[in-house]
């Protein structure tokens, strides 16, 4: 693994790989800031056509909030290694359980660790709480709904799933540009640290894990019933407006999660890009409020 030259990692950062019983993690690990008491740790996944980059303006306040930050590259994703042509390794279970590993990789020391997916990464965070939840404090589902996505976004993902079957990557990549301003789902995510980046990120991702998780955005079963059966607290997050979930599905969802119910005003799918400090701050009021006196 090497840092992207596209990217300079936060203040006090640092880009490096996290070994775990399942491979090797790309991350940009952020600890809390200097003075301020540590209070905990984010494990943040991020979304399709995503990568570890897109956290980048919530580790500076979230720190300053005295919580470590881990924001992962999932296998096959930008600086992660994997499979190049067997979807098979990118299914569903596997990711879910490539973040149970990264959690154990993290030890005893990282308590409380707290878990916040965004978009696609939601989908995987819900999949290995499911398989088990015992490594986290708390559940955040960030712009990330209850089953598959929008009509819409639906078709996005089948035209770049169409593309990839018969164009290279980066042919691929000039097809989804040609498609509309880009978005989280079927085209490059929104992102910190410009054009550049976000090319040497889609050409670095492999295809493999493009269709297979593209697949399942397109067919994702509405599980919100066997997640609400499980004991964590859990944070519903968005923006104010997404094409991907409609935002009145969210509210739904939280209801029946018994969640935390946030709207970042100002944000679309992306509130980790649009409006990054509302929106760390909201993640750590809720991480805030599942503190036990004994661990401050």
């Amino acid at each position: 693994m090497t840092s992207d030259p596209a990217f300079t990692p936060p203040p006090n950062t640092s880009t490096r790989p996290l070994r775990t019983a399942r491979g090797t993690f790309a991350v940009v690990d952020s600890p809390a800031a200097p003075g301020v008491r540590p209070r905990g740790t984010g494990l943040l996944l991020p979304g399709f056509t995503g990568s570890k980059e897109d956290f980048a303006l919530m580790h500076a306040p979230l720190a300053a909030r005295g919580y470590r930050t881990i924001a992962v590259d999932g296998r096959g994703q930008h600086e992660s290694d994997g499979p190049e042509r067997d979807e098979s390794a990118y299914e569903r279970s596997e990711l879910a359980r490539d973040v149970l590993a990264q959690a154990a990789a993290l030890g005893p020391l990282d308590t409380p660790l707290h878990l916040l997916g965004h978009s696609l990464g939601g989908q995987i965070a819900r999949a290995a709480v499911l398989i088990d939840h015992a490594p986290f404090r708390s559940l955040t589902l960030m712009a990330s709904g209850p089953a598959r996505i929008s009509p819409s976004q639906q078709q996005r993902v089948k035209l770049l799933r169409d593309a990839l079957a018969v164009m290279d990557m980066a042919e691929t990549w000039q097809a989804i540009l040609a498609m509309g301003p880009p978005e989280e789902v079927g085209g490059p995510a929104r992102g910190i640290g410009g054009p550049d980046l976000l090319r040497r990120r889609w050409l670095a991702t492999k295809p493999a894990q493009l269709i297979a998780t593209g697949r399942q955005l397109t067919t994702e079963p509405d599980r919100v019933d066997e997640l609400a059966a499980v004991p964590l607290p859990f944070h519903v997050l968005s923006g104010a407006t997404d094409d991907t979930w409609p935002v009145p599905l969210l509210d739904e969802m939280a209801v029946r999660l018994k969640a935390r119910r946030t709207v970042i005003e100002g944000a679309e799918h992306s509130p980790n890009a649009d409006r990054p400090l509302p929106t760390a701050e909201a993640v750590a009021d809720f991480w805030d409020s599942l503190t036990a006196p004994d661990e401050v």
